[in-house]
């Protein structure tokens, strides 16, 4: 479960990566993720995702990344 898990959230949050690089600069737009992620997301799932951002991170697009650096500043 916690693999299928965590495959939708890397796959999620690529998605609202995607989305806001349409319309923004990346370093926007990696605010922009980060604030979603902040405000939608449950702490179940931010806890997942910075968990795996710091272990590998391989799957996760560079706005997303830069998205979860910006949510470990701001915690």
């Amino acid at each position: 479960m916690a693999g299928t898990e965590l495959q939708h959230l890397i796959k999620m949050m690529n998605q609202i990566s995607d989305n806001m690089t349409l319309t923004e600069i990346d370093e926007l737009a990696a605010v922009k993720v980060a604030d979603h992620i902040k405000r939608f997301w449950a702490p179940s799932m931010r806890e997942i995702i910075i968990s795996y951002a710091r272990s590998d991170g391989e799957m996760l697009q560079g706005v997303s990344m830069a998205a979860i650096r910006l949510l470990q500043e701001r915690s």
